[in-house]
């Protein structure tokens, strides 16, 4: 006896052993899945916050502006530790932390012959310059930067060149003072537009050929009169394509047409002023596409040409509001953004994209005349008549905005505003479009789609194996559609791009036929097996109809498929592909495509939880309802289905959530056009299918980067919303029907 007492003692020590152990394992499992959810959705967050941070200024240095000579431009070297200043008596150089060149650096300083009287800048990336001279002459120079290392150190010398070889080119033959000049260039061609004091305009065009000797570019020049223009010229500008000048006269902007320097015509001539404003200054937005134009009231307007009924016009786009009385407007280098900054010191950051003001701040400097920001976007440098100063400036992400991701943007070149995913381009200039509102409809539109094709069949199915189906023929096919769940979705998506697809487009009477014909032919063998007599249905047993369906629907779909080509040729002209695509538009990989591969990978999830809700329905309650006089179709419909419905919901909600979530087969099923369409012979992109895409192509902490964990974190939150939104409303059918 007490040995038997022992043992007992010792076998419910074991159990109270195991049982604790299970209990905290699962507890642990339980909390490292909600750890793993959080460390997700911080990381995600971690490394999408930084592009909603607003940009900063710090002030760096202050040191005195004593040189000689009228400021024209700053500008800074790559490094952001010298600057230069092209001024009316040449090009001055110096340190931006403040310390004065020593006697040999100052040799490299360049000094012109005569004094400069005009000036035009090409762009900060090649810091090129034109000066107009008393004389009628001009002279083009490049401010480059030579870099050495020296002992570890890195060693910076400026250098004056001059692309074209000559330090001073004759522009008009009557000697009359150049007021006016503007230059643009491209890698083998550069167009001068020189402008005198009488009132004359000349375009210089200057183009290359290689030396087959040396391989040096060797330049020629021509200079033709541009004829009549305006008077009291204020800004002369020339677009980076070498097509159009602008010329602005007061509040007017006249635009000539200077592609064919054979026959140059004025295009255009409009009013660009707000109403009862004056325009004090106008610049080109990166890429030389927009024209920024600065108002005396401090509102700034983008304008570009649109194409409106075949036709180009100069169209105002957006307006900024900034301080009033702007003293210079600098766009940055390869970006969309500008910068204002007003004579009394305030500081303003634009983007044009997404119509954004980033930043406004005072600077602490008065009478400010000229700003210049850095290439790399980390630095600019103020002036006034006594000083400088030199700034560092934080602005990594000024191209993602709530505006630029969810609202219609007017883009450059585009007839209207839209929402448009195009992340990268072969330009410098281009402006990227980050709109996720189309990949998040592609999201929608792929998992509707494969969900309509997916619920009827993956509920049916489960209906009909745990309700009718025989234990037997149950026992081998939910085993088998549940093993569908682990065929891998790229094979799905493979068969799909290079099977399903061409089928279907060259079938497509016989695809949208058998939509009709299946389900047709379900119901009349149905309706057959109800009109056989007792003794065959009772030979048949419950749930053997499927040995009578499963060969009818065969033998349909073969004689559908097999008469497509005569249906084409009766009702679509020999060509059902072509008729359809005059009325809807028609891509191979299309929303149908992506429907019907999409849906077999979500059937095994719907049908496998939706099977195993009808079979849990307590026996009783089927049992007690067919007591009482129902049939088993009132049964189903009455009881059975009320008390599975939170399992069903649940089952449609879990295939949904894995429909958005999928990759694969989107990314190999469709054209990956990230389009706004939702019709369903066109393709579409997903969230999910562009992060697969372009992740790998994307420059690690960039803005495509960012906004790509950003499409992430979307996916994420919507995955979420979806699976709390099936988990309250299951919780709801369950208290409804528990009493059941």
């Amino acid at each position: 006896m007490p040995n038997n007492h022992l043992l007992k003692r010792s076998g419910c020590s074991v159990r109270l052993f195991k049982d604790k152990f299970a209990e905290y394992t699962i507890k642990l499992g339980g909390v490292l899945v909600l750890a793993t959810l959080i460390l997700i959705f911080a990381y995600l967050l971690y490394v999408v916050y930084p592009i909603f941070k607003s940009p900063s200024i710090e002030q760096r240095n202050t040191f005195k502006n004593d040189q000689e000579g009228i400021t024209f431009a700053l500008g800074l070297d790559e490094y952001n530790d010298i600057a230069y200043r092209f001024n009316s008596l040449g090009v001055n150089f110096f340190k931006t932390s403040g310390e004065l060149n020593s006697a040999e650096e100052n040799k490299n300083n360049y000094n012109f012959t005569q004094q400069a009287i005009s000036f035009g800048q090409l762009n900060q990336s090649r810091k090129m310059a034109v000066f107009g001279f008393k004389d009628g002459s001009i002279s083009l120079l490049e401010v480059n930067f030579k870099l050495t290392y020296k002992n570890n150190q890195r060693e910076i010398t400026p250098q004056v060149l001059f692309p074209f070889l000559e330090s001073s080119i004759l522009i008009d033959a009557k000697h009359q003072p150049i007021v006016k000049v503007s230059m643009a260039m491209q890698e083998d061609r550069a167009n001068v537009i020189s402008v005198t004091k009488d009132g004359r305009g000349f375009l210089t065009v200057f183009e290359a050929s290689e030396n087959f000797m040396t391989q040096e570019l060797e330049w020629d020049s021509e200079t033709v009169s541009l004829g009549h223009i305006p008077s009291n010229i204020d800004n002369l500008l020339i677009s980076s394509n070498l097509q159009y000048a602008y010329i602005r006269s007061l509040n007017k902007l006249y635009i000539l047409d200077i592609s064919d320097i054979s026959n140059i015509k004025n295009i255009l001539i409009l009013d660009i002023n707000e109403p009862y404003q004056n325009v004090t200054d106008i610049t080109f937005l990166s890429g030389g596409t927009s024209v920024l134009v600065a108002n005396s009231n401090g509102v700034i307007s983008q304008w570009f040409n649109v194409r409106d009924n075949g036709e180009r016009k100069f169209t105002k786009i957006r307006t900024f509001s900034a301080e009033k009385d702007i003293v210079d407007l600098v766009s940055e280098l390869n970006r969309k953004g500008f910068l204002s900054v007003s004579k009394n010191g305030m500081l303003t950051v634009f983007h044009a994209t997404g119509g954004t003001k980033l930043l406004e701040e005072p600077l602490d400097l008065k009478g400010v005349k000229h700003l210049s920001i850095a290439s790399r976007y980390n630095a600019f440098i103020v002036s006034s008549d006594t000083q400088y100063q030199f700034y560092n400036y934080e602005n990594e992400y000024p191209e993602i905005s709530w505006a630029a991701i969810w609202e219609n943007v007017w883009y450059e070149g585009y007839s209207e505003p839209d929402l448009i995913w195009q992340s990268t381009s072969g330009a410098d200039d281009f402006e990227p479009k980050f709109s996720l509102m189309p990949l998040a409809f592609g999201t929608i539109k792929a998992a509707f789609y494969a969900m309509l094709f997916a619920v009827p069949l993956a509920i049916g199915g489960a209906i009909y194996t745990a309700y009718f189906m025989t234990d037997r023929l149950r026992s081998v096919v939910k085993p088998s559609v549940e093993i569908m769940e682990a065929l891998p979705t790229v094979i799905l998506g493979f068969l799909a791009g290079l099977w399903l697809a061409p089928f279907i487009e060259t079938h497509l009477p016989a695809v949208f036929l058998l939509m009709i014909a299946l389900p047709l032919s379900a119901l009349a063998v149905a309706a057959l097996c109800q009109t056989l007599p007792n003794s065959i249905q009772e030979k048949l047993g419950d749930g053997m109809h499927i040995y009578i369906l499963i060969p009818t629907l065969l033998i349909v779909s073969i004689v559908v498929i097999s008469s497509s080509s005569l249906l084409e040729d009766l009702f679509f002209n020999g060509d059902a592909r072509a008729y359809v695509n005059d009325i809807f538009g028609f891509d191979q990989r299309n929303s149908l495509v992506v429907g019907i591969a999409m849906g077999f990978a979500v059937i095994p999830t719907i049908f496998s939880i939706t099977e195993d809700a009808v079979f849990s329905v307590p026996k009783h309650l089927t049992q007690g309802s067919l007591a009482l006089g129902a049939t088993k179709w009132q049964t189903l419909i009455r009881v059975v289905l009320l008390t599975a419905s939170p399992g069903i919901f649940s089952a449609i909600m879990m295939g949904l959530g894995r429909a958005v979530g999928e990759t694969m087969i989107v990314l190999m099923a469709t054209g990956n056009t990230p389009i706004m369409d939702f019709n369903i012979f066109s393709g579409m992109r997903t969230l999910a299918a562009n992060i697969a895409v372009e992740m790998p192509e994307a420059e690690i902490a960039s803005s495509h980067y960012r906004i790509l964990f950003l499409a992430a974190f979307v996916l994420f939150v919507l995955t979420f919303i979806f699976n709390t939104i099936a988990e309250f409303v299951r919780q709801k059918l369950r208290e409804k029907y528990s009493s059941i």
